[in-house]
């Protein structure tokens, strides 16, 4: 099973144009969008593509695959527009391991209790994370459209158990 695991687009159009892409060669069976869809906020600059209404159209094609969650800069127009409900938390079972979704900005790493194999996966930070720690996994894809401290544009295939993380050019920097 592949997944696609992307947060903070800002209303970036590339950055969903990048999406569809992926998914136009992976197929991906689910897109978990961890929040920040559509509007860059009051702390962000906007991206220089910002335009949340092609975000929506890009988006709204592969609707049916896509888990949102809430983000900081989400509203309740953001549900209407793609017609589905963002939570702010969700649990999600993959592979017999549970994956604890969030924004990152409400609930952190220590809200959770975890059992082996288990997944603490967010956003919020615009900061790519990808490590594992008694043999839990602690997950951030970084952002793909406004990334901050001097990294890349990035996202996370997961597949086959692992985690895999590539910049926005599609070369890979790291698995887990």
């Amino acid at each position: 099973m592949k997944i696609l695991i992307v947060s903070d687009l800002h209303g970036s159009t590339s950055s969903s144009e990048k999406i569809i892409s992926l998914d136009e060669v992976f197929h991906f069976k689910k897109i978990i969008l961890l929040g920040d869809v559509n509007y860059s906020g009051a702390r962000n600059v906007p991206p220089e593509d910002y335009f949340p209404i092609n975000v929506t159209k890009n988006l709204n094609k592969i609707i049916k695959k896509i888990v949102f969650i809430r983000g900081n800069c989400d509203s309740r127009v953001d549900e209407f527009v793609f017609n589905k409900k963002f939570a702010n938390k969700k649990c999600v079972i993959v592979d017999g391991h549970h994956w604890f979704l969030t924004h990152g900005d409400l609930y952190f790493e220590d809200n959770f209790e975890y059992k082996d194999g288990d997944a603490f996966i967010y956003g919020h930070t615009h900061v790519y994370k990808l490590e594992k720690h008694n043999n839990h996994y602690f997950i951030n894809p970084g952002s793909l459209s406004l990334p901050k401290e001097n990294n890349p544009k990035t996202y996370i295939i997961y597949e086959d158990g692992v985690f895999s993380l590539y910049d926005i050019n599609d070369k890979k920097i790291k698995s887990l």
